[in-house]
């Protein structure tokens, strides 16, 4: 595994923190959560570093702040790809086994082949990210992929928070006319190329309607799809069209995941920036030094370390009691917080949004105590190791008490697919985790994150991952997936936790 580079500066440091979460939050999906998410994030982290670096030196000055005039991508987004690179890489280097098997199938498809093939015929949203202005580019970026709140975005870019909302407007059309002209750009077929100025006119104002024409060549086409959801930023379509665009495989859970983070409550909201840089800065002659055993050490004398939001939504599982994971001896994915040569020890927390985050629930005197003396001993802890697989395979028995809530969100959809999430709140402390339903259409699964499933027919079970086991009496665990559908997509039914029925909602 590659050292991770050393910090340049305060400021630097301040930006390797902010980043890494969203590198290895990404890794995680590529490598379906094992131990091969950290070395797949520093191999990558260490190639995006460098490949900024001589952006910079190219250009004779550095990234950081709204001064920047070099048209290239901002650090996350680039470091983002610096992971899909690098999975290209292990594929090559034959050691591909250690990526999810979708992502393999990914790779070696034409799909993949659009991001590295001619310009021209990249994704629209790639391309017209990569040629605005880096610091417009990073608003965009922080606010619709990464869901962080306009104050925090304007805290971190510098910006006035009173006129940042409207700074963000003016970004989205910039990015809109960079990709109209991007599209006319493209070598297009004579067929799209006679829909293009009516895309460009439908897609401007909100209220119009798509003609049926240009709906039916939107449902083939998809480069003009791509760009229909690029130019129309109204409607709630950027954030998809800009994570698909420039992450590839992978980008509507990437986005799934950070939303989550951020709705959570527990991200991290970049305020103290500024605070934790100077603090980076003591007895190093300039030279920040941080170390991952001085950071743990500081969070855990704050308070409890949250589990990872980007992998255990809602914050379950933090009672004040030692995670299955942590008791196992891995570390949650999203708690490897990297060894920066050159940080002090003891400084703050580092990692933007979620990487590390201090809980803001009970604290571990009260939670552990309270909690563990009073819920354990009503509610004993529920589905250990022991229990069936087969339990989630039968149609729960309505005349049972349920024992949790199920809620089911339908994310987005479209013509052959669709992206949602399943929560289940526990009436009791779990030890382990496995909740089951029944589609009615004939939905198929293709791909879960947090979780593992299994389908047979038309049930569905979603089986706890390594590091998101444990769950509090009164808590929540969810996951994510992606599936496809044909003749209709309602909402599942029949939902089960540990083979026990559960009430539920859409």
């Amino acid at each position: 595994m590659p050292d991770l580079p050393t910090p340049q500066d305060a400021a630097e440091a301040t930006l390797f923190s902010e980043c890494w979460d969203a590198v290895l939050s990404y890794a995680d999906l590529c490598t379906g959560g094992s131990a091969d998410a950290r070395p797949l994030a520093s191999e990558a982290f260490s190639r995006g570093i460098r490949e900024a670096r001589a952006a910079e030196a190219e250009t004779g000055g550095k990234s950081f702040g709204r001064r920047a005039r070099a048209p290239r991508l901002p650090r996350i987004p680039l470091l983002l790809t610096a992971v899909r690179q690098t999975t290209i890489a292990w594929e090559a280097q034959g050691i591909g086994d250690r990526l999810v098997p979708e992502l393999r199938l990914w790779l070696n498809s034409e799909q993949a082949e659009r991001f590295s093939g001619p310009p021209l015929h990249r994704p629209l949203a790639l391309r017209g990210l990569r040629d605005m202005q880096e610091p417009d580019a990073a608003l965009l970026w922080l606010t619709e992929v990464e869901a962080m709140p306009t104050a925090a975005v304007a805290r971190r870019l510098g910006l006035d928070p009173a006129g940042v909302t409207e700074e963000l407007q003016q970004v989205r059309g910039v990015f809109r006319d960079r990709c109209h002209r991007n599209h006319l750009d493209t070598p297009l077929s004579e067929e799209c190329r006679s829909y293009a100025r009516l895309l460009d006119a439908v897609t401007r104002s909100p209220a119009a309607e798509v003609p049926d024409d240009l709906s039916r060549h939107l449902a083939r086409c998809v480069e003009c799809a791509e760009a229909a959801a690029c130019l129309k930023h109204s409607g709630g379509g950027l954030p998809s069209a800009l994570a698909g665009g420039v992450i590839g495989w992978g980008g509507l859970a990437y986005l799934e995941r950070r939303r989550r983070a951020v709705e959570s409550g527990l991200s991290r909201s970049a305020a103290d920036d500024t605070e934790e840089a100077a603090a980076w800065m003591k007895d190093s002659g300039g030279r920040p030094r941080i170390g991952r055993a001085g950071l743990l050490a500081v969070a855990a004398g704050v308070s409890l370390l949250a589990l990872v939001v980007t992998l255990v939504p809602f914050g379950s599982g933090d009672d004040g009691t030692e995670t299955a994971a942590e008791s196992a001896g891995r570390q949650p994915v999203g708690e490897q917080v990297p060894s920066f040569d050159g940080l002090p020890s003891g400084s703050g927390s580092v990692g933007e949004s979620t990487s590390s985050t201090v809980s803001p629930k009970t604290p571990k005197s009260s939670a552990g105590e309270g909690a563990g003396a009073g819920s354990k001993s009503e509610k004993e802890a529920q589905g250990d190791s022991s229990s069936s697989a087969e339990e989630d395979d039968v149609v729960p028995n309505p005349s049972e008490p349920a024992v949790c809530h199920a809620r089911y969100d339908l994310v987005s959809e479209w013509p052959d697919g669709f992206q949602a999430t399943v929560t289940v709140k526990s009436d009791y402390a779990l030890d382990t985790w496995r909740v089951g339903w029944t589609f009615r259409d004939g939905q198929k699964m293709t791909q879960m994150w947090d979780g593992s499933f299994d389908q047979k027919g038309s049930r569905v079970t979603a089986s706890a991952a390594d590091y998101n086991k444990s769950v509090a009496a009164g808590g929540s665990l969810a996951v994510g997936f992606l599936a496809s559908w044909r003749d209709g997509n309602s909402a599942p039914v029949d939902f089960t936790l540990n083979g026990r029925s559960c009430t539920h909602s859409s």
